[in-house]
This record gives C-alpha cells, sequence and structure tokens, in this order.
C-alpha cells in the first residue's frame, strides 16, 4: 500500500464533500473563461514552481482558457554576472545592449523550454497523470524601442505596441495554453526585452480577460481586497500593484496578486469564497443592496440555522417572496452574506428590524453591525426615528448597538397584535434622531 496515500475517513469525506459543494459554482463560472497567469523569475527557481504547473494544469482540464507570462529578471541577471557583463536598470528597467540582449535571449529562450517540458503530456506522478496539455508559443507580442529616458538609452529594452489578439484567440479556441516569454518582436524584426507584467497587463486588456493573475512573493502583508482608488495608495507596498491599478483602469474586471509561499495558493483563491491572496477591482467586491427575488435562496439558507435555533422566526419562501421589498442584502463574490428586513409602521413613526442574519464564516467581520447601519439610515430616509426588535437569544447584541429595553405596549399596534406569546421574545427599542 502507498504510505502517502491518506486512508478513506468519514472526516475527511466529509471534508471533501464540503469543498466540492462550496467550490462547484466557480467551476461552473469559470468554465469557458479566459485567465492570464503571470509569474516572476524568482517562482521559477522556486521549490513551489512544479506544484503551481499541476494547478494549472487543473484549471486546464476545467474548460478555463489560459495565457501564461513568465519573468527572467533572476535568471537573466546570472548569466549577465557569469560572464563578467554589468547589469544596469534605470527607472525600474534593464538597460539591454547587444551583449545583454544575446544573454537575455538564452536565458529566456531555456526558461521556455524548461515551461513546456514541466507542462508536456502526461506530467508522470502528478493528479494530472494522463492529461494532453498543448502549450504553444510564438511572436504574438509586438513590440518597440522604450527609447531614450532620463538621457539614458535603454538600448533593447522594449514596450508593448499590439498584442496579435486574434493569434492567442485561435491557440485558446483549439484548447492550447498560450506561453508568452519576456520578448517582443517589432516589425523590423528586431527583439526587445520587456517586463512580464507589461505583458499581461496589455493581453489581459486586448483579450478582455476575465482574471489577471499575477504570481510572485512579498515580505509585506496585503489585504485581501483593494479599490483602484486604495490600491493607488499604497502602490509602493508590492511590485505588481501598479500593473494591477493599469488593468483595472483598463477595463479588466479582476486583478488578483498571489503568494507563491502558500500551499496551493492559485486553487484557493479561484475555487473559495474568500480567496487566498489580494484582489484588485475597480469596485467593491462585497456590495449591500436591495434584495430581489433572486435572492430568496440565499436568504433562505442564511436563515435556516437561525430559524432551528429558534433565534428567528421560519418563514416560507413564498413569505419570503411577498416581502423580498422589505429585505436588505449584503453579497459577495455573487452569495448572498447577510441580510435583514425592514418593516415600517410610519403612523407609529416606527419600523421593525427582523431577520438579522450573517453567514457563520463573516460573524467576526462586523458586517451586523454595518448591515443595521444601512437599515438606520434607510428608516430615517422614510422619516422614521425609531427602531424596534424583537429576539430571544441576541438581546446582549443589540443593547451594544444602542437599543434599550422596552414593553410590547411599545410596539405598534399591529405589531402588538401578531405578538408570540409563545415565544416570549424580549423587545428592545432604539431612538434613531
Amino acid at each position: 500500500m502507498n504510505d502517502t496515500v491518506k486512508p478513506v475517513t468519514p472526516q475527511n469525506l466529509a471534508t471533501t464533500t464540503s469543498w466540492f459543494r462550496t467550490a462547484a459554482p466557480y467551476i461552473h463560472s469559470h468554465r469557458g473563461a479566459t485567465f492570464v497567469i503571470a509569474f516572476d523569475g524568482e517562482t521559477i527557481d522556486s521549490q513551489e514552481f512544479e506544484p503551481l504547473l499541476h494547478d494549472i494544469s487543473i484549471l486546464n482540464s476545467l474548460g478555463i482558457k489560459l495565457v501564461l507570462v513568465y519573468g527572467a529578471r533572476p535568471q537573466i541577471e546570472a548569466s549577465c554576472i557569469q560572464q563578467n557583463v554589468p547589469v544596469r536598470y534605470h527607472s525600474g528597467l534593464r538597460v539591454t545592449d547587444d551583449v545583454s540582449l544575446v544573454i537575455a535571449k538564452a536565458a529566456i529562450g531555456k526558461l521556455r523550454l524548461d515551461i513546456e517540458s514541466k507542462l508536456s503530456f502526461g506530467l508522470p506522478h502528478t493528479p494530472m497523470a494522463d492529461a494532453r496539455i498543448r502549450c504553444i508559443s510564438g511572436n504574438l507580442v509586438i513590440a518597440r524601442p522604450a527609447g531614450i529616458i532620463d538621457g539614458v538609452d535603454l538600448g533593447h529594452t522594449g514596450e508593448v505596441r499590439r498584442i496579435d489578439s486574434e493569434g492567442i484567440n485561435q491557440q485558446l479556441a483549439a484548447g492550447n495554453i498560450v506561453l508568452l516569454p519576456p520578448l517582443g518582436y517589432s516589425l523590423t524584426g528586431e527583439s526587445f526585452n520587456v517586463s512580464a507584467e507589461s505583458i499581461a497587463t496589455e493581453v489581459a486588456t486586448a483579450l478582455r480577460a476575465d482574471k489577471l493573475i499575477f504570481i510572485g512573493h512579498s515580505n509585506q502583508a496585503m489585504p485581501r481586497e483593494l479599490t483602484v482608488d486604495e490600491a493607488q495608495k499604497t502602490l509602493s507596498s508590492h511590485p505588481s500593484l501598479p500593473a494591477a491599478v493599469k488593468a483595472c483602469k483598463a477595463g479588466v474586471t479582476r486583478v488578483h496578486i498571489l503568494d507563491r509561499a502558500i500551499n496551493g495558493v492559485l486553487l484557493q483563491e479561484l475555487f473559495s469564497r474568500d480567496g487566498a491572496g489580494t484582489l484588485v477591482t475597480a469596485t467593491s467586491f462585497e456590495t449591500t443592496r436591495q434584495a430581489v427575488i433572486d435572492d430568496v435562496g440565499g436568504i433562505l439558507e442564511l436563515l435556516q440555522p437561525l430559524e432551528e435555533k429558534g433565534i428567528v422566526v421560519k418563514r416560507s419562501r413564498e413569505l419570503l417572496e411577498r416581502e423580498i421589498d422589505h429585505f436588505t442584502v449584503m453579497e459577495r463574490d455573487g452569495s448572498v452574506v447577510a441580510c435583514a428586513a425592514l418593516y415600517p409602521y410610519p403612523e407609529n413613526d416606527m419600523a421593525e428590524l427582523a431577520c438579522l442574519a450573517v453567514s457563520n464564516h463573516y460573524q467576526s467581520h462586523g458586517r451586523g453591525k454595518q448591515l443595521l447601519a444601512v437599515l438606520e439610515q434607510s428608516a430615517q430616509a422614510q422619516g422614521i426615528n425609531h427602531l424596534c426588535v424583537l429576539t430571544t437569544q441576541t438581546a446582549h447584541w443589540f443593547l451594544e448597538q444602542g437599543f434599550k429595553p422596552a414593553d410590547i405596549a411599545d410596539l405598534p399596534v399591529a405589531k402588538q397584535a401578531l405578538y408570540n406569546y409563545h415565544r416570549n421574545s424580549r423587545v428592545f427599542r432604539k431612538q434613531l434622531a
């Protein structure tokens, strides 16, 4: 028996089943999508690189269209040092003279062959042992010289002029992975050393990619989510942030920055709700909005555990559908993670807060308090200055939010008539104005 294979137990079966159910919506939504994945030369040299390629092969098997862009800075530098060729940078760009261009092309070419070899048919001794993965490269990036910057001639260092989107899409449509080196080619037949991040950004923009993913390493802790405005304030905190901001501004919906040191970081980021890296988006990753009929299933899922514990009154799907206009939801990556309802009684200058529920995964992140604040603003916008709530098990939380104990007689008359004496709920009230 292979000692490395874990025995099947009810516990790990349950874990696998739970993970698969969580990942299923993402597997469905990612199929047919286009991802551009960029990784630096340090990642290629790291022990995490082969597992990363295995995970990339899994993405390919799930029907995701992949463009891989790789860097080669440390490999080029090592070759230059070995051959006593000076290494020079200006404004973050390599100064590429004739000799260093020859060295760069050799180092980049070797890396391309190595990556193609690792992605070659079979991937023996891996979970994708029987997969047939075709990896295609070519002159798909048209470049021009970066020129002279601050009086410094960058030589054969270039910048992207155009992406051959048609050529890349033809390969993606055939199910091939497209592998792009940090090189571009001019219309006059010259070669230019181009930064991998620049190529990845331009490719993602030209292809209207669903995701642009940068994989590298940073010693600084990064937040899980950043809007473009937030990212611009911290551009120096990670080398990929400027490229992420540029891509978002150019129309790429989501840019992910991942740390290769996290085991399985690519799969964790793509197939779980919270991911494992940093997401940069043009708009907020999480929204609070008026509920719609399509949210009923998510609201029921949130309320069911609370109903079973007697914390909230059980509501049928039909009732929720009729009352959906009273609900506000917090949505995260297409899933409802919190909800609450507001039932106004304008004749009593009061509104009832009901069905406040937050997913177990987010109860320590202050979303209940955030949602309450939204509903308080909504009540005040309707000219209502008091909230009331009935609760059996969460009295302390409402007290912490400024509610005061009240009596049944303090409820709106219509609500008093519906009071369930069997539940014996405690009544709380809060003045908003």
